[in-house]
């Protein structure tokens, strides 16, 4: 199956480039990118089960300079039909994020 994701910066209005991002399986590190000028990464694949999506989210407002409250963010999801593509984007403030299933 593919994966993408896609960062948001609302606070910005605007793409979050260069967040780092790393894919796990089971503790195992199975993919790691840097969201791209528009603010994503894409084609990565992965089969079915569960996995988690790190952002890190304190480099990318400290290399900004901007105090936020949340380090990093990790978001689990679970892939039940590896055929299908998933999309997972990440919509980031320095004290608020929110996310959803993306297509």
């Amino acid at each position: 199956m593919s994966l993408s994701t896609h960062v948001l910066d609302a606070a910005l209005g605007r793409p979050a480039a260069g967040v780092a991002v790393r894919l796990e399986r089971d503790g195992q590190v199975l993919a790691e990118g840097v969201t791209d000028a528009d603010g994503r990464i894409a084609g990565w694949t992965c089969g079915a089960g569960d996995h988690r999506l790190v952002f890190d989210t304190g480099g990318y407002f400290a290399s900004r300079a901007v105090d936020a409250f949340y380090p990093r963010v990790s978001i689990d999801f679970t892939v039940t039909d590896p055929g299908e593509h998933h999309h997972v984007p990440l919509l980031l403030s320095p004290f608020a994020y929110s996310t959803y299933r993306g297509s």
